[in-house]
């Protein structure tokens, strides 16, 4: 049984995000581990609330103004109302939409991943960003995506947990690579990821945290570092900038500072 497989004990980063977001999925290990986060950086449940805003405005300008009509978000989390593909055929119904991640706890609620449009598709790869044929050479994803076509991968709050010397010896910046080696001219990369850039000692006392503890970070970047995911991408305007900051809709929130918020936020195409 799935749910035996999944410790309740241990803090998973999905629930414990879940939880910065007022999501209901989390345990009291969860709950403990964000709260001991929150006590360092209070900032925490404002960020993830910027980060999900950020990401909204993103997939509607993607299916709107730049017409991309296929989306692969990986590391997707817990699903969290609107999700992507609501939100991408809430523009343009026909859009395509295949979420990815390995944790068992996203794997037991990607039902709720399901449903979408009927002009479209929307399908739940159980699979391992380190691993990038499990996820590019996969026929469940063949079944809904066409990598001959231009394709918005989604990396959100994601490479952050990724350390340059990850248990696979790729650095987070190949692994990237390796993904938008395989997406053709027209394809977007969306990413966010926490820095240091604006709150160093709030940072520095975050970098001591023991990660076995919290489950939470694998590597913070400075905003050069987080740009070189970027290489030879055409960063959209208004470019790499605090998620809040990335073409606002509406009066942004006092309280999402880039201190508080302490996150970089892009959207880039493939040439």
């Amino acid at each position: 049984m799935l749910e035996e497989q999944i410790d309740p004990n241990k803090p998973d980063p999905a629930r414990v995000y879940d939880w910065f977001l007022g999501g209901k999925t989390s345990y009291p290990a969860d709950e403990q581990a964000g709260q001991f986060v929150a006590n360092i950086w209070p900032g925490v449940k404002t960020a993830a609330r910027a980060n999900r805003a950020f990401i909204h405005r993103a997939v509607r300008w993607l299916a709107g103004e730049a017409g991309i009509r296929q989306f692969l978000d990986i590391g997707t989390g817990i699903p969290t109302e609107p999700n992507l593909h609501q939100t991408a055929q809430g523009v343009a119904p026909e859009s395509r939409i295949v979420y990815t991640d390995n944790r068992l706890i996203v794997l037991r609620y990607a039902e709720a991943l399901m449903t979408g449009t009927a002009e479209g598709r929307t399908a739940y790869l159980h699979a391992d960003f380190f691993d990038p044929p499990s996820i590019l050479d996969s026929p469940k994803l063949a079944e809904v995506l066409d990598l001959d076509r231009p394709i918005a991968l989604c990396l959100n709050a994601l490479l952050h947990y990724i350390a340059d010397e990850a248990e696979n010896g790729v650095p987070a910046h190949e692994l990237v690579a390796r993904y938008v080696r395989a997406l053709p001219s027209g394809s977007y990369v969306v990413i966010t990821h926490v820095t240091s850039d604006f709150d160093p000692p709030t940072w520095e006392r975050i970098a001591n945290i023991d990660r076995a503890a919290t489950g939470q970070m694998g590597q913070i970047r400075n905003g050069e570092e987080i740009r070189r995911f970027f290489d030879g991408l055409e960063l959209v305007e208004p470019g790499l900038v605090p998620p809040q900051d990335w073409r606002p809709d509406g009066p942004v929130p006092p309280e999402a500072t880039h201190a508080t918020v302490s996150m970089w936020a892009g959207v880039a195409r493939v040439p």
